[in-house]
C-alpha cells in the first residue's frame, strides 16, 4: 500500500539528514496519514481510505458514523 493521501495526493518527501560534521545520509519524511471510514458522495457507499490530517481538518472528507 502506497503512502499517499487519496484526496490531495500528498506523499513522501526525500532529503538529507545533515550532521554537525556535515555528513549526509538519506532520510524520508512521510505524511501523517489516517485510515478513515468515509461516505462516497456519488454512490453513498462507505469506504476506508487513507487521508492526511490536513484534509481531515479542512473538511475535504465526510466521515461515516
Amino acid at each position: 500500500m502506497a503512502r499517499f493521501c487519496e484526496i490531495c495526493g500528498k506523499g513522501p518527501v526525500v532529503g538529507n539528514n545533515v550532521s554537525h560534521a556535515h555528513n549526509k545520509t538519506k532520510k524520508v519524511w512521510y505524511p501523517n496519514l489516517q485510515k478513515v471510514r468515509t461516505i462516497d458522495k456519488d454512490t453513498k457507499v462507505v469506504k476506508r481510505i487513507k487521508v492526511c490530517t490536513r484534509c481531515l481538518r479542512s473538511g475535504a472528507v465526510e466521515k461515516a458514523i
